[in-house]
């Protein structure tokens, strides 16, 4: 049974806040099918997958998904994952403003992300002022 401090600890170390951002000034042909995707992740090797099953159970929401990797020098993963707006509102952002995480890079990240979720949440993604704003704000993740 995972608790409050372990997940903030582990989150620290090996886990991810980010939205995924089409850049709003490229032409390419394939385009994203949608204009900004958020998401919460952590990647384990493989020996370790128990504990991203331990995550989606503590959370009670997100996914955990094989990932494998064909590199020499790397070994196959999995990834626990939450992409659902909803629930990184109303379970994973919650959890993190009331659980501080201690790396200021990861807390950087973290603000930053709460942000563009905000904006999200008001639609400026769906225009293309506001998809540039939330772009350049995007760039200052680690």
């Amino acid at each position: 049974m995972l608790n409050s401090d372990y997940v903030i600890g582990l989150v620290d170390g090996e886990g991810s806040f980010t939205v995924y951002i089409r850049n709003p000034d490229e032409n390419k042909k394939k385009k994203r099918r949608v204009k900004a995707e958020p998401r919460f992740y952590l990647k384990l090797i493989e020996k370790d997958k128990e504990i991203l099953y331990g995550l989606k159970e503590f959370f009670g929401c997100g996914n955990v998904y094989f990932q494998k990797d064909n590199r020499s020098t790397h070994q196959n993963c999995y990834r626990y994952e939450v992409a659902n707006r909803k629930d990184l509102r109303e379970k994973i952002i919650p959890f993190f403003k009331l659980n501080h995480l201690k790396l200021p890079s990861k807390i950087k990240d973290f603000d930053i992300f709460c942000k563009l979720i905000e904006m999200m949440d008001r639609g400026e993604h769906l225009t293309l002022k506001g998809l540039k704003k939330m772009y350049v704000i995007k760039q200052k993740m680690h």
